[in-house]
């Protein structure tokens, strides 16, 4: 056999071996690896070449041929097979990363509303369905809108360091405190429709936080109250009762009794405490009421005609009635809470029965 046609032999050889290998490769990397074991500088195509220097020089042309059609063919079949590889490939990775949309889905951890602000939200929402507008005031005031608009003389236990935070202040200064109701809210509200040439009817719910020195299973020196009331002419005692009955029926989900029981606020004349039937017991008597079937949730009353007076309405042309609630306080009962302290704690365990945390 001559040289020409023995590397034609050894060419043929290597495109047969070189075209299975490539069908038999299981991947890429493998595929890879054997474009460079047969095209590659030291590839098997490379050392047949080298017996082409031993060909005469006439026969190199031919051979040269030979060996283009050879490196093309491989060339060719290579990137075929790297086609077909990488469509394997990617149905391999689709079907592995695929998910079965009939599995029950992961449950997921979910942030809601703290209890006493769910509390607040559902609370204003019943005294805006009910026609109240929703105010806000500042948490740092005076002591004309916290104490002396209100009715609140000077020798007032509520005004005392022990129960009132006060901030430091020079003599010059008036006195600033945190608030210790939302009434201001009222006294601002009222004092603002005056002075900017308006007149009632006003029917306000103002919510807020609240800030008092106490702190033990009943009380925190920060709580939240809502403060509600209304000023027309020929509001009388009637309508505070049955926007009570009304308020505590809603908030609770169902039918509440309550009753009025006598009082003294500096605020209001007359003042009433509003107990509402035991909701653990229906006024049969347990621990929760301490076995008279009550329980004291709010104060009440008509507007003092000082107050009226202090922002500029006439007490004898208009009346209003005005209530505070706690909102802990109604939380507490609605939700069974034994301890008001649980609010602030972040007991996981608390926060989980409540739907704070999964």
């Amino acid at each position: 056999m001559s040289e020409i046609d023995s590397l034609k032999a050894q060419l043929q050889d290597l495109q047969d071996k070189a075209l299975g290998s490539f069908k038999e490769a299981v991947d890429l990397n493998a595929l890879q690896a054997l474009r460079v074991a047969y095209l590659g500088k030291k590839g098997e195509l490379t050392s047949v070449l080298k017996g082409v220097g031993k060909l005469p020089p006439a026969e190199r042309p031919v051979i040269g041929q030979f060996v283009n059609a050879t490196k093309t063919a491989l060339a060719e079949a290579l990137d075929s097979a790297e086609a077909l590889l990488a469509v394997k490939e990617k149905q391999q990775r689709i079907e592995a990363e695929r998910i079965d949309i009939t599995l029950s889905g992961r449950s997921s951890q979910r942030g809601v509303l703290h209890p006493v602000q769910q509390g607040l939200n559902e609370m204003t929402a019943i005294f805006a369905q009910m026609g109240f507008e929703i105010a806000e005031g500042p948490e740092v005031e005076d002591e004309f809108h916290n104490f002396d608009a209100l009715n609140i003389p000077q020798e007032h236990p509520a005004r005392a360091m022990h129960d009132t935070f006060f901030f430091e202040a020079s003599d010059e200064q008036q006195a600033k405190l945190l608030r210790t109701h939302t009434s201001p809210v009222q006294i601002r509200t009222m004092k603002n429709c005056v002075e900017s040439g308006g007149e009632p009817p006003l029917a306000v719910v103002a919510p807020g936080r609240v800030y008092r020195c106490d702190y033990d299973v009943t009380h925190s020196p920060m709580f939240h109250q809502v403060e509600v009331f209304k000023v027309d002419k020929d509001v009388s005692l009637a309508h505070l009762k049955g926007v009570l009955k009304h308020f505590l029926s809603a908030y609770f989900e169902k039918d509440i009794e309550i009753r009025l029981r006598p009082h003294y606020f500096p605020f209001t004349e007359p003042s009433a405490e509003v107990d509402i039937a035991c909701v653990f017991c229906s006024g049969k008597g347990c621990r929760i009421c301490k076995g008279s079937g009550w329980v004291e949730v709010l104060g009440s009353g008509m507007i003092h005609p000082n107050v009226l007076k202090s922002v500029g309405i006439d007490s004898e042309i208009y009346s209003g009635f005005a209530f505070g609630l706690g909102v802990e306080r109604l939380v507490m009962l609605k939700h069974g809470i034994p301890d008001l302290r649980l609010f602030f704690e972040n007991d996981v365990r608390f926060l989980r029965r409540m739907g704070v945390s999964k």
